[in-house]
């Protein structure tokens, strides 16, 4: 009879709880050292940040068909370059429309000025004239006073009539003047407001082709070219270089040491060497070191947020890790 084959010992298998458990302690344990090393590393200091910015939006400020994009994602741009352009079309109709009541308030203020150069004509012969009746009328009147019965007193009374009709032509000569300068005034003031509204229409015109407000980097592109673009939705976002920011934590024991105005070095993986950053904005109040750390006395370890501006922005890209120190000479080898 055949001896019975004893069969092979199964290989032990860990739990599956033990091999989470063990993933979760050394994911845990990474992040503690990525955030705690902040602080003296080799009896310097070194904290761990990471690059912030604040992106510009540029918008339509009316609806319409998008025309065309002049940019892409990730290029950089210089100030003043052209974004994009909505169908300038309706916007340039009311342009030619400002434009051609300029150019009739205009013809309007020729015509006010020649009915005013009239008017002040009119009024320089009735002065004349008022003038030349009045000095006969004295003339008659002192020949009367002189001697009695030297002039028939028809004439006197002729001549008091038609000075007095004079006088009344003088006056309405100047009522006709004032009409005329009140009209002409009128004319310039229709002339300029045709103008602000030609240069409103301008300037909505120019809005539907938007330039970059500084040099920077291209975000994103929210639309394609065909598209219906509504009014005062972001086509176009930008992070200007100026918008770019090195934001770090420091414990509130070394917050005093950097202050606005103080210079640090950064560096990163694959940057180059000598890049510097100052900084700009201390955090008034503290807070805990950010909360995915679980240990009490992390937790309990109070920080402020510094940000400061990059020496060089265009070497950084918003979101990428940076490290923080003194001077160059404390930053980890890369």
């Amino acid at each position: 009879m055949a001896e019975a084959v004893e069969p092979l010992p199964e290989r032990r298998r860990l739990p599956r709880r033990a091999i989470v458990a063990a993933v979760v302690v050394a994911a845990v344990a990474l992040v503690l050292w990525l955030l705690l090393r902040s602080g003296d590393r080799d009896g310097k200091e070194l904290f761990t940040g990471y690059v912030v910015a604040d992106e510009v939006y540029m918008t339509s400020p009316v609806a319409g068909t998008l025309a065309s994009v002049a940019v892409r994602r990730g290029q950089r741009v210089a100030a003043g370059a052209q974004l994009f352009q909505v169908d300038p079309t309706q916007r340039a109709a009311g342009t030619e429309q400002a434009q051609a009541q300029i150019s009739a308030n205009q013809a309007q203020v020729n015509q006010q000025q020649s009915a005013l150069a009239k008017a002040r004509e009119d009024l320089a012969a009735a002065q004349a004239e008022a003038d030349r009746l009045g000095a006969q009328l004295r003339r008659l009147s002192a020949a009367q006073g002189e001697k009695a019965g030297s002039v028939a007193q028809l004439d006197i009374d002729q001549a008091r009539a038609a000075y007095d009709a004079a006088l009344r032509r003088r006056d309405a000569a100047r009522t006709q003047l004032g009409a005329a300068s009140a009209a002409i005034n009128a004319a310039r003031a229709q002339v300029q407001g045709a103008q602000a509204g030609l240069t409103s229409a301008r300037r909505q015109l120019s809005e539907l082709a938007p330039v970059a407000p500084s040099a920077g980097r291209v975000e994103d592109v929210m639309f394609k070219a065909g598209e219906t673009v509504p009014a005062n939705v972001p086509v176009v976002s930008i992070v200007p270089d100026g918008e770019v920011k090195v934001r770090f934590y420091v414990p509130q024991a070394l917050v005093n040491a950097y202050k606005p105005g103080r210079k640090v070095a950064i560096g990163c993986d694959g940057c180059a060497a000598g890049l510097t950053a100052t900084v700009n904005f201390v955090a008034s109040e503290p807070e805990f070191t950010p909360p995915v750390i679980y240990s009490l006395d992390a937790r309990q370890k109070l920080v402020f947020m510094v940000e400061a501006v990059p020496s060089n922005a265009r070497a950084l890209v918003p979101g990428q890790p940076i490290d923080v120190a003194p001077g160059a000479g404390d930053l980890p080898g890369k």
